[in-house]
């Protein structure tokens, strides 16, 4: 298991991340934070350990530089644009290609709440790097018109207690014409604080992109 920080160049910014890579990784998982949140999200990386655990590299990236984050405290203004996180994704997917350690690996993101948005519209504009998405607690009906252009293989995980996003998610699956499925957690509600439900996202997490980012690779 190897661990670095690394700077990710895009469109004029360097997006401060963390790349982990398991000796032998079958595929590499972008994340994709949601609002207000970054790298350093403890749920994600809890869901990133497992990832790591059973073989898969993941990168937990700042969406964001160091002055817009510091902009966005006070205004909001950029955790919902959608189209720059989702250019950032694009630009962090294609950069992994370039790299030694992971271009040959399959891409997969995990978004979770703005993020899981801006991880479908990246998907859609990158359907021979991305071979799949999880969302958790996510916001995938802002991805828009972009939904049905998502070839991806989609899982959306959600809170059974998070009420309004469970049917947020339930109307944009309606829209996905790639493989897609809906994870409930049962009595979990939006950060899946509760006993057992974050580890029960980071093993669906983990076996959906076992199935897809492994042998079955590119068989959607």
């Amino acid at each position: 298991m190897t661990s670095e920080p690394v700077s990710v160049p895009a469109h004029g910014v360097a997006l401060a991340g963390d790349l982990t890579m398991p000796s032998g990784a079958e595929g590499v998982v972008l994340f994709a934070h949601g609002s207000g949140s970054s790298r350093h999200s403890p749920r994600n990386r809890a869901v990133a350990a497992e990832l790591n655990r059973v073989g898969l590299g993941t990168l937990l990236l700042d969406l964001l530089s160091e002055r817009e984050e510091l902009d966005d405290a006070v205004s909001g203004r950029h955790r919902f644009d959608i189209g720059l996180l989702a250019r950032r994704l694009v630009d962090t997917v294609d950069w992994l290609e370039r790299q030694q350690g992971t271009r040959a690996l399959p891409v997969g993101l995990f978004g979770a709440s703005t993020g899981a948005a801006a991880a479908l519209v990246a998907a859609a504009k990158r359907p021979g790097r991305v071979y799949a998405v999880v969302s958790r607690g996510g916001r995938p009906d802002l991805a828009g018109d972009r939904l049905p252009e998502v070839a991806a293989p989609v899982l959306l995980i959600v809170g059974g207690a998070d009420e309004l996003v469970l049917g947020l998610n339930e109307e944009a699956a309606e829209r996905l014409s790639a493989p897609h499925r809906i994870h409930v957690v049962p009595g979990a509600t939006h950060l899946f604080p509760e006993p057992g439900a974050l580890e029960e996202v980071a093993g669906a997490a983990g076996d959906w992109f076992r199935e897809w980012l492994g042998t079955g690779a590119g068989e959607a």
